[in-house]
């Protein structure tokens, strides 16, 4: 098999087009139900972390990437502090075929987002009179290959509970 030609590369990478345009927080929101109580507490704190990722068509080449995080800390029972965000971005995407377009907006995208978005959830927590509270990298990559094997799993699934009905 001959390796493609220097001009067929360079002509494909011409036509193909990645650009950020903005990056805006969308939604942001930060509780604390059970202050100034729990800070007389023992600091003990149980984490729990949710991520989603959301991607829409704006414009013709044009996405809206939004990535969600929500960190919910308990000690004991009792909810110490919720910080929510919706970080978002909007990305000049043009010329990948339909598979690459699909990880662009599902894993390189949140990957550009996620820094901001750890900024902001460290920032509130701070402010919200808490300990310093650092995000742990995210492998997107694998978050978006994760996603894909549920759809497929899922897709598979009603295949066969229609074969079934048959």
């Amino acid at each position: 098999m001959s390796e493609p030609s220097k001009e067929a590369t360079e002509s494909k990478q011409n036509q193909q087009q990645f650009a950020l345009q903005k990056i805006y927080v969308k939604d942001l929101s930060f509780e604390t139900p059970k202050s100034p109580a729990v800070f007389t507490e023992e600091w003990k704190p149980d984490v729990n972390i949710e991520l989603d990722t959301k991607g829409k068509q704006i414009a013709e080449d044009v996405h809206e990437v939004v990535l969600g995080i929500t960190v919910t800390v308990k000690v004991g029972d009792s909810t110490a502090y919720l910080a929510e965000i919706h970080q978002a971005g909007i990305f000049t995407i043009k010329g990948f075929p339909e598979n690459e377009l699909g990880a662009m907006l599902g894993s390189y995208c949140p990957n550009v987002l996620f820094p901001y978005a750890r900024e902001v959830i460290s920032d509130l927590v701070t402010k919200g009179g808490f300990p310093q509270f650092l995000l742990a990298p995210v492998n997107f990559d694998a978050v978006y290959r994760e996603h894909l094997q549920k759809m497929q799993q899922s897709s598979v699934n009603t295949d066969a509970d229609k074969d079934a009905v048959h």
